[in-house]
């Protein structure tokens, strides 16, 4: 008998080294359970744990019992006392004789073995016999030792697994995070670099990690406290809140990228800097927004002031009562006040039409359009104030029909034509012309004018943009002609693009579908 005891004991001392090394839950109960078992010769048995602060457990891990007959054990797994300081299961015989009778296998001794780490209940070993072998005092005594030893092994693993499964979670925001993240350690140097500041910067996360950060995210023109700066600055964070700092950070492509970084600190619990997390905007859109709104401002100024001052003016010259104006005066200011009163309502309906494409509530009323017959309207009413240009239709005969709305493909029209006379001041040809096959119409309007640079032909579409030339302060217009162009054909289904060489001229194409 004590010859028993000792190997109980020893045996307990083993398991017990063991349990400690082990972290992984699963493996960990397994180990247990089966652990438990072998040391006072039990036939069967499983560990429940409880399912957060209620009475309710959940079998985690079962010794000879099929996994089929598991649910069957349910009447030992509700209304489980939780007291820990003398822990009793008054009805526990009682219980595994409803659950014998349902599995019909032959287990008639049970002892409950409570694991309880700071007093909390974390769940109950279950250990069976059949026959009429009880469990001893010895075996109660063994077993109460081994599972408080057993109740610290499984907390820590359940800790493990919670910690795994928050990194995991945190991982998973971070990576998938909208903004670029990067945590630094107190050297400057990254830690982590997520997907969306890869996609900002052209590097890898790979290739980033372990490198100074400055090396990876050297910001320009930056307005602030730059940590990652081509000089690194020493880290200073006063009273121990974030900095930010505003730049443009160069890409692979020779691109720059308008970003906000913010520096946040974290500390040691003796104040030390351990680690800093960068979170990275790209506020470029924020940026052209500003911008955008700015020339918004200034073109739009400009271009109203000017029709209202000629009408203004022409009209109080009209009306002096000390004056008596000669029919052809007369008829002189107030065309000049017709004209600029058109021109006033055409600048109002292209931002009526720009505000309508911002809001998506941009229609068009289709049918059956004759782009030559259209297009010869449209120079011929540019061919009486042009008469420096010569103009030139060339469709084929058989140039079929679109369907479109007529009036926004003259807007397009217009703004074409109207742009190769401004910006073709020499005079010259301008050529309108087009060609189909069997899917697509494309149309086309050709200038011998000054040209536009490659680098801003791309721009070109975008609200309030024109051409930085000599001629920008000269002619008027308030850069939204291309782009309400853009926005009509792309309703149409078509697509609009140019080819231009500077001092050989521009021609824009816009193809349409055809059904």
């Amino acid at each position: 008998m004590i010859s028993y005891q000792l190997r109980q004991r020893e045996y307990l001392l083993q398991i017990s080294r063991a349990m400690t090394a082990r972290l992984d839950l699963p493996s960990l109960l397994r180990l247990i359970l089966t652990n438990a078992a072998e040391i006072v010769r039990a036939e069967a048995g499983l560990i429940a744990l409880r399912r957060g602060q209620s009475s309710v457990l959940t079998i985690h891990a079962s010794y000879n019992i099929p996994t089929a007959l598991l649910p069957r054990f349910a009447p030992l797994l509700t209304d489980v006392p939780l007291r820990t300081d003398h822990f009793a299961f008054p009805d526990l015989q009682l219980r595994l004789d409803m659950v014998t009778r349902a599995i019909l296998l032959p287990l008639h001794q049970v002892i409950a073995l409570p694991l309880v780490f700071e007093e909390r209940l974390l769940g109950l070993i279950y250990l069976f016999r059949s026959g009429t072998a009880a469990f001893t005092a010895n075996d109660q005594a063994v077993l109460t030792s081994f599972a408080d030893q057993a109740a610290i092994a499984v907390r820590n693993a359940q800790l493990y697994q919670q910690l795994s499964e928050e990194k995991r979670q945190l991982d998973a925001i971070i990576q998938h995070s909208a903004d670029g993240v990067m945590i630094l350690d107190a050297d400057l140097r990254i830690l982590v670099f997520n997907r969306a500041l890869s996609q900002m910067t052209g590097w890898s996360a790979e290739a980033a990690l372990g490198r100074p950060c400055y090396e990876v995210l050297a910001l320009e023109q930056a307005s602030g406290p730059n940590l990652c700066g081509p000089d690194p600055i020493e880290v200073e964070f006063p009273d121990g809140q974030p900095v930010m700092v505003e730049g443009l950070l160069p890409r692979p492509s020779g691109s720059r990228l308008a970003v906000s970084i913010t520096y946040s600190p974290l500390y040691d619990e003796d104040g030390r800097l351990t680690r800093i997390i960068a979170n990275v905007v790209d506020i470029t859109r924020f940026r052209e927004a500003e911008e955008m709104k700015s020339t918004f401002v200034s073109v739009i100024s400009h271009e109203l002031k000017t029709p209202v001052a000629l009408i203004k003016g022409y009209a109080n010259t009209l009306a002096r009562e000390d004056a008596q104006w000669d029919s052809a005066t007369l008829r002189e200011g107030l065309q000049v006040i017709s004209e600029e009163s058109d021109r006033l309502n055409v600048l109002i309906n292209n931002l009526l039409d720009a505000s309508r494409i911002q809001a998506g509530a941009f229609k068009l009323e289709r049918g059956d359009v004759l782009i030559p017959k259209l297009a010869a309207r449209v120079v011929d009413n540019f061919r009486v104030h042009a008469t420096g240009h010569r103009f030139v239709l060339d469709f084929p005969a058989d140039f079929p029909c679109v369907s479109g709305d007529e009036e926004r493909l003259r807007q397009v029209l217009d703004n074409l034509v109207s742009n190769a006379i401004k910006y073709s001041p020499a005079g010259g040809e301008i050529r309108v012309g087009g060609w189909s096959d069997d899917a697509w119409a494309t149309v086309y309007v050709a200038d011998q004018g000054i040209g536009i640079p490659a680098e801003e032909q791309g721009k070109l579409f975008q609200r309030f943009y024109r051409v930085d030339s000599s001629l920008r302060r000269s002619t008027q217009g308030a850069g939204l002609g291309l782009y309400l162009c853009k926005s009509i054909v792309e309703a149409h289904g078509g697509r609009i693009w140019l080819r231009s060489e500077p001092g050989k001229g521009t021609t824009v194409f816009v193809t349409l579908p055809l059904k």
